[in-house]
């Protein structure tokens, strides 16, 4: 079955895991391939301004696939430098594809999110959660650790001291001890779930779209910049958003109190 679906309706695609039988396991052959043509295509599609990733079914994703790990089939076959080229080159393939995407991502995390499906959720900008969804990093408990640069990930969203508890003790946290935690930003009822990304996705995507895509990029950037660094770039990307038609008909939507129009010019 087909990893992803893709669909686009005013300036939001979103994106679903669709493997609900086996609670959406990510690492099959392809898998890789499959999320970089999509963000790519993304990426190069102006009319995009926002992406919602969502898991089919009563899951996020349950992470790496279990039974390829007893059977030692796809990635998880081979010698240890061909299981390393293989998280190199598909598994980490579907995570370098979800942090270049260069306009904000929402995860709508429906289910359980566990080892590389959290992972994959803490790489959105924002997430949201249903009161069924469920967070864990638990590769210890496989005799793993997170091949996916989860030790990197997480603890970006929610501080070394609880990334640590997660890791240490592969615990598994519900969705409202997530959000007590800043791992998310809203919990929801299960069912109105998509309906929150959408109407957050539709706010996103009123911003002017190139306006948003530098926003983004500052952000990004300013992991691991300094802040004469950070306002360097801001100078040179605020140049460039003065000359569009977008800022215009910002200053004038204010002047003449009314909703802006953003085309992307």
């Amino acid at each position: 079955m087909t990893l992803l679906t893709a669909e686009t309706a005013d300036h939001v695609t979103t994106l679903t895991l669709n493997r609900p039988d086996s609670m959406n396991p990510l690492g099959a052959a392809g898998d890789g391939d499959a999320f970089a043509a999509a963000c790519d295509a993304i990426n190069g599609d102006m009319d995009v301004r926002c992406v919602i990733l969502t898991g089919a079914g009563r899951a996020f994703s349950a992470g790496g696939d279990i039974k390829a790990m007893k059977e030692k089939t796809g990635n998880f076959g081979g010698s240890a430098p061909e299981i390393a080229d293989g998280y190199r080159g598909n598994i980490h393939k579907i995570l370098r594809a979800l942090y270049g995407l260069r306009v904000p991502l929402i995860a709508a995390v429906n289910g359980p999110a566990i080892g590389l499906g959290c992972d994959l959720a803490c790489l959105a900008d924002m997430r949201i959660a249903s009161e069924k969804a469920r967070f864990g990093v638990t590769f210890l408990k496989l005799g793993l650790i997170p091949g996916d640069g989860g030790t990197w990930i997480l603890p970006r969203i929610i501080g070394e001291a609880r990334a640590a508890e997660l890791f240490y003790t592969g615990d598994v946290i519900d969705a409202e001890t997530a959000l007590d935690w800043g791992l998310v930003s809203r919990v929801t009822g299960h069912e109105s779930l998509l309906e929150e990304a959408e109407a957050l996705a539709a706010k996103v995507a009123a911003m002017p779209p190139h306006a948003l895509r530098q926003a983004k990029n500052l952000m990004r950037q300013g992991r691991s910049t300094s802040y004469d660094g950070a306002l360097e770039m801001a100078a040179n990307a605020q140049a460039l958003m003065h000359a569009t038609s977008d800022h215009m008909e910002g200053v004038d939507a204010l002047i003449e109190k009314r909703a802006a129009r953003f085309t992307g010019e």
